[in-house]
């Protein structure tokens, strides 16, 4: 009796899963629907507030305070929450700020440093002209620092063929609508998946450039070093090196006052090599995190402290 309790039970969460997705997929895909006839100023306001009163309630609230209490322990506990606040607002406001991807970056080729809402440096704006006109391919990485989604924009704003590794959402409704608002201006996108790679070597060998997110936990990823802790990286980037070399550039938007935005592209940074001259792939990973470190330690509030990046 027991033993049928226990799969009755099992059935109903199981048939209960689909309905519980299907129900946070409609209401993701009605906010950002929502969203978009709304102030984006306003609304990113708005979110933001609404994420820093319930993010402090979420699990999430101590993953976030262990991983900054581990990387910063220098730091008091209240200087810890502060950050954690800006998280969560960052958070907000990137919700809010999703649903106008189409009208935050309003590129002016003429004036490229009075884009919209997006500070560009003459020197980076240099870098993306020469990656646009070199004639080679290249690899792109980026964190979940300030608005990640934006560096996908700025590269078609300036005319890079772009490829943009990705990842989906877990629940399909909300899957359909994310990728529909962010196949707008953003070049080729590839969900993650077996095939990625593959993909991703094709668009290399074709001359485009690829993008990719690198700061995550790699559960079969090479040994890297963040934060003085070891951790794993997705050795994907430097695995496409290998087959395919050119120049590599890491790009970040960073949030400024005034519901403003700096991009900046770092100038090409040289893979490590072994005794051979191939590419190591665990060496070029670590310079890679090494560089996101450096940007993250600058910008603190604005990474995304909220996902085990240490196991």
């Amino acid at each position: 009796m027991r033993r049928l309790l226990l799969r009755t039970k099992a059935r109903l969460r199981d048939a209960a899963k689909p309905a519980g997705e299907a129900a946070v997929g409609a209401l993701t895909i009605g906010m950002l629907r929502t969203a978009r006839y709304f102030d984006p100023i306003k609304t990113a306001n708005l979110f933001g507030r609404i994420t820093q009163v319930i993010g402090p309630k979420l699990r999430e609230q101590k993953v976030g305070r262990a991983n900054l209490t581990a990387a910063f322990p220098e730091k008091s506990p209240e200087e810890i929450e502060k950050i954690l606040t800006g998280v969560w607002d960052n958070l907000g406001r990137m919700g809010a700020e999703f649903a106008h991807l189409d009208h935050i970056w309003d590129f002016d080729e003429e004036h490229p440093e009075k884009s919209s809402r997006v500070e560009i440096s003459p020197r980076t704006h240099e870098l993306f002209h020469e990656l646009r006109l070199d004639g080679k391919p290249a690899l792109i990485f980026a964190s979940h620092l300030g608005n990640w989604e934006l560096p996908a924009l700025a590269a078609v704003a300036h005319g890079l063929n772009a490829t943009v590794l990705f990842r989906r959402p877990n629940i399909a409704s909300a899957d359909r609508a994310i990728e529909q608002m962010r196949s707008v201006n953003m070049g080729t996108l590839i969900p993650a998946g077996r095939d990625a790679p593959f993909k991703l070597a094709q668009a290399l060998q074709n001359g485009e450039h690829v993008a990719m997110l690198v700061d995550q936990y790699f559960t079969n990823g090479v040994e890297v070093t963040f934060f003085g802790r070891k951790t794993k990286a997705n050795p994907m980037l430097a695995r496409l090196l290998r087959q395919i070399e050119c120049p590599i550039h890491g790009v970040r938007i960073i949030r400024l006052p005034n519901h403003r935005f700096r991009a900046e592209l770092t100038e090409e940074i040289p893979p490590v090599r072994d005794a051979n001259g191939q590419i190591d792939v665990q060496g070029t990973m670590q310079t890679i995190t090494s560089v996101i470190e450096g940007w993250i330690r600058e910008y603190p509030d604005q990474w995304l402290w909220l996902h085990r990046r240490w196991r």
